[in-house]
């Protein structure tokens, strides 16, 4: 039955009908002449909403705006068959980029996103034109998913529920003038719902393998306060299912055919024993929106965000086989033989008997060789894969008064206060250097960002003999950015008795009390705890910076075809000194069917207390093999040895052309291009090898140990992004009902024009420029006609590369398709829907034999049991989702 979806043929005529149905509008128009226009297009609602983003007009909508801005509407954002806002962006902006992330520390907890190539440190993300924090985490995996965000510290929109947005509005261009510092790549501002009435959906879901199970309860309840105001709730509760789409790996292959009675105690039997796959997941989300009218000038406001999230994430698989074994491979030219064993620590005996006090045969510090012994396998005879755990809490509130006095001065206070923690800990581990002394599990310390803003914005309307008024505008900001760390377990981030080598004497005979030199030593191994280094009391603590800005601006219709608007804004930051840019944009209409519209900006982004001081210990695995990877910040006495100098702020240059074209009511039109030059943007370096003699040099260097790698925060290229945005949007009316037809187009072309080639490795900027597709497309039809509805949309992602996982591998272009059908009843209080995402179970290629990454014949898979590539590309490697809804609304 499966084979159905995964027919082109079937795809073909999906797309082919709808596309028929385009082409004849003269028998849409004359099928049931007597039928009725249904409920006026989302499309008209998002043309007429008033933009707030990107203008401090009150008078803008999406067509006479001279800024580029989307507005994604709830509907859209609801229909969306995930409770992960990141997910849901992904699949209806087509310059946004987010990877699954299967196996990458804690940025499986917290996905970076993209939009337009930059970083998500380079998108404000705003709240009722509110700027929103930052996560607790800093994006330090050094694996190729975080090309695109490497070293980067953004929000995590994650925690926002969509049931509760009215619409999202998407500035597609540079506002730092505007908004200060980040808003680099554009602006997300998520307006929140002030309506009335009860609205509760439910909705299951699983892949096609059957696993993956998602279960989404949500709700949002609003009540008006007589005449005066309003309060509005949005609560959501989310658990979604694990899955699998790797092999297991060659080594627990062999252990099970070698011990077929622990087969069923190795990780994740019947299961591979690592899980390349989503990571199981729970949480709930709750977001507020209120506001009283004091008198009809006056308003007060209060909206917040508190949310939870906890996830459970397979770590690399630790095989207890002892020895190496042959096995079978291909490399992409030739059929060669590996040999893949346990890890050392199981290798071997940890020897616990200490030389006897003042005993001058046998020296303080040395071990004696004896049948006191300790095995790891003892603990986890087949191996084990540790287990990775990120709890997420976000709290965010703002409160203010807005209102306007008679002579039309218009002004906003506002201030906010934001805590976004996480929580790191492992079970199913050990801290190796410990032997038989470890652990187990581990505590590795909270990361905490706090932020406190206050805000002032006015305007004024000045009328100038022009063809409206004048907007002027003006406002001031402050901004206290707190990040702290606190210190995890001991063992989670030392070193123990076996990370270095001791001597080993043995007694003459028992009971002699006379040792001898054996001349061997006993095994070395990593410090900390095996997967993830805990933070360290010398790295843990509080680093905060206050900042403030002031900015000016004007807004006006020069003649009634011509709009143009100019912002100025100085901001300055204790740590990283001032910065002042401007924006200038403009718009002139020809006629009502045709308008040009241009935008040229600077702007910047500070380094966050963040990015200025996060440390991380990690375990990676390059090409098969562990290596202790160690982020350092840059004030750092290791980051300094490697050559680290102080950060400064990214500076970036924005221009924008672009076109609107309207020919009739129904079909709208945008061409927008763009260019984005960024200089010193903030990255993370490649890794420098740790060699004995630089533990010599600095001591503090034995955490990461030998064969362990140092990396670190710089500002260490610069990109420019070239692109364009298509967006054209049509509706008309089809077999009685009405369609709506989106096609939304992104090419975006990312060039490092300047780099360090000391701190910056040639695959980080292949990664940089090519992660993400160049080509991105989505075409939506959506028909309603009564109670029935139907969807379909069909996404194309460009051909991509991973260079710092798979090098030398381009992946192909690809089409997924989603469908979804609906039936309202009971008096239209009630809504089902039935739908599926990726229908024909696409899959991104598979991983390519090389040289780097052989595919061995036992598996058909890499070492380590990859078979697609581990970020999941830009749609993810789980395959075709299905999922119903039931949505209740009063």
């Amino acid at each position: 039955m499966m084979m159905i979806f995964r027919n082109q043929a079937a795809r073909n005529l999906l797309i082919g009908a709808a596309t028929l149905a385009l082409a004849t509008p003269a028998w849409a128009q004359a099928a049931d002449a007597a039928a009725q226009p249904q409920a006026a297009p989302a499309a008209n609602e998002a043309e007429a909403e008033i933009v707030v983003t990107g203008t401090r007009r009150l008078d803008r909508s999406v067509t006479d705006s001279a800024s580029p801005v989307d507005v994604v509407s709830s509907g859209e954002l609801q229909a969306a068959p995930t409770a992960n806002m990141l997910d849901t962006l992904k699949n209806i902006v087509p310059s946004f980029f987010v990877g699954q992330n299967a196996i990458s520390d804690a940025s499986s907890f917290v996905r970076p996103p993209s939009l337009r190539g930059l970083p998500p440190d380079e998108v404000l993300v705003m709240i009722n034109g509110k700027r929103f924090n930052r996560s607790a985490l800093v994006q330090v995996f050094s694996g190729g998913e975080s090309g695109l965000a490497f070293g980067s510290h953004g929000a995590d929109i994650s925690s926002i529920p969509s049931i509760a947005i009215k619409n999202l509005q998407i500035l597609r261009e540079g506002a730092t003038a505007q908004y200060g510092s980040d808003a680099i790549a554009g602006v997300l501002n998520y307006g929140l719902r002030d309506d009335t009435g009860l609205e509760l959906i439910g909705r299951y879901g699983q892949f096609y393998e059957g696993d993956g199970h998602s279960y989404q309860v949500s709700g949002n309840g609003g009540l008006k306060l007589g005449d005066i105001g309003f309060i509005n709730l949005s609560a959501e509760y989310h658990k979604d299912g694990q899955t699998s789409r790797g092999e297991t790996r060659p080594t627990a292959v062999a252990f099970a055919q070698e011990n077929p009675s622990l087969e069923d105690q190795l990780p994740h039997f019947p299961l591979p024993a690592q899980i390349w796959g989503n990571s199981p997941s729970h949480g709930y989300k709750f977001v507020l929106n209120s506001g009283i009218d004091f008198t009809d000038n006056v308003h007060w406001y209060l909206f917040g965000n508190l949310a939870h999230n906890k996830a459970d994430e397979s770590f690399n698989f630790r095989s207890s086989l002892l020895g190496t074994r042959p096995f079978a491979a291909f490399d992409g030219t030739n059929n060669i033989i590996a040999n893949l064993g346990g890890r050392s620590f199981f290798q071997h005996p940890y020897y616990q008997t200490l030389c006897p006090a003042g005993n001058v045969t046998c020296p303080a510090g040395a071990y004696v060789l004896d049948s006191n012994t300790f095995f790891l396998n003892s603990i986890y005879p087949a191996g084990f894969t540790p287990r990775f755990v990120g709890v997420t809490d976000q709290v965010y509130v703002a409160t203010g008064l807005k209102g306007s006095f008679e002579s039309g001065f218009r002004y906003d206070l506002s201030g906010s206060l934001a805590r976004n923690r996480l929580n790191l800990s492992m079970y199913n581990s050990i801290s190796p250097s410990y032997g038989g002394l470890s652990q187990t599990s581990f505590e590795f310390g909270k990361q905490i960002q706090k932020e406190v803003t206050l805000n002032l914005d006015v305007a004024y309307e000045l009328q100038a003999g022009l063809a409206s008024p004048i907007t002027l505008s003006g406002g001031a900001e402050f901004r206290r950015e707190t990040y702290k760390t606190t210190a995890g377990d001991v063992q989670s981030y030392s070193a123990g008795p076996y990370a270095a080598p001791h001597p080993l004497y043995q007694e003459t005979f028992p009971g002699s009390g006379v040792y001898v030199n054996t001349g061997t030593f006993t095994a070395v191994e990593d410090p900390a705890a095996s997967g993830y280094g805990g933070t360290s009391p010398t790295y843990a603590g509080s680093h905060n910076e206050k900042s403030w800005g002031v900015y000016a601006g004007a807004e006006a219709d020069v003649t009634d075809q011509l709009t143009v608007g100019a912002a100025v804004r100085h901001e300055d930051y204790e740590i990283s000194g001032g910065s002042t840019v401007f924006k200038v944009n403009g718009k002139y209409d020809f006629n009502d069917a045709i308008a040009i519209r241009g935008t040229v900006g600077t702007g910047f982004h500070a380094p966050s207390p963040g990015q200025n001081n996060a440390q991380v210990l990690t375990t990676n695995f390059l090409f098969g093999t562990s290596v202790q990877v160690g982020t350092f910040p840059v004030t750092s006495a290791v980051a300094q040895y490697f050559g680290a100098v102080p950060l400064k702020p990214a500076k970036a240059t924005n221009y924008g052309l672009g076109t609107v074209i309207t020919p009739t009511k129904n079909l709208t039109l945008t061409i927008d291009l763009y260019s984005i030059k960024v200089k010193d943007r903030i990255f993370i370096s490649q890794p420098f090898f740790v060699t004995p003699a630089d533990i010599i040099a600095l001591p503090e260097l034995a955490s990461v140990g030998v064969g362990g790698t140092v990396q670190y925060f710089t500002n260490s290229f610069d990109t420019r992004t070239r692109g364009l945005d298509f967006v054209g949007t049509y509706r008309t009316d089809l077999a009685g009902g009405n369609l709506d037809v989106t096609l939304a187009y992104n090419y975006n072309d990312t060039k490092v024009t300047s780099f360090d080639p000391g701190t910056i490795a040639p695959a980080q900027i292949i990664d940089a420029e090519r992660l993400a597709p160049h080509h991105r497309a989505n075409l939506q039809l959506a028909w309603k006609h009564g109670p029935f509805g139907f969807n379909v949309a069909e996404h194309y992602y460009g051909s991509w590369r991973s260079e710092l996982d798979y090098p030398g591998q381009k992946f192909g272009s690809k089409f997924t398709t989603d469908i979804e059908g609906s039936y309202t009843f009971f008096e239209d209080h009630l809504t089902l829907s039935a739908g599926v995402q990726n229908l024909f179970d696409d899959h991104p290629d598979r991983i390519a034999a090389s040289p780097q990454n052989p595919i061995f014949d036992i598996t058909d898979s890499l070492a380590d049991g990859q078979v697609y590539p581990r970020n999941g590309g830009p749609f993810g490697f789980n395959g075709g989702f299905w999922y119903v809804r039931l949505r209740a609304k009063y």
